[in-house]
């Protein structure tokens, strides 16, 4: 029986850049197309210390409030 089967749709992955904080204490992270700031290197929005530019496998989810 086919009762309660839904159609799920793929997750679409793929490596997105990503800024995490620098410090040892912190683990917050903020994907690049959703950081708040326009700075080449942002700050930490939770501890406010420098972030650094890496990539992590992730689901795609496009921000169309940066669509340019």
């Amino acid at each position: 029986m086919a009762f309660g089967r839904r159609n799920e749709e793929e997750i679409v992955k793929e490596d997105i850049k990503i800024w995490e904080c620098s410090s040892d204490d912190c683990n917050c992270w903020v994907r690049d197309n959703f950081k708040s700031s326009e700075e080449e290197v942002p700050t930490c929005p939770i501890c406010k210390s420098e972030m650094i530019a890496t990539t992590k496998n992730l689901q795609v989810i496009p921000n169309h409030a940066n669509a340019k």
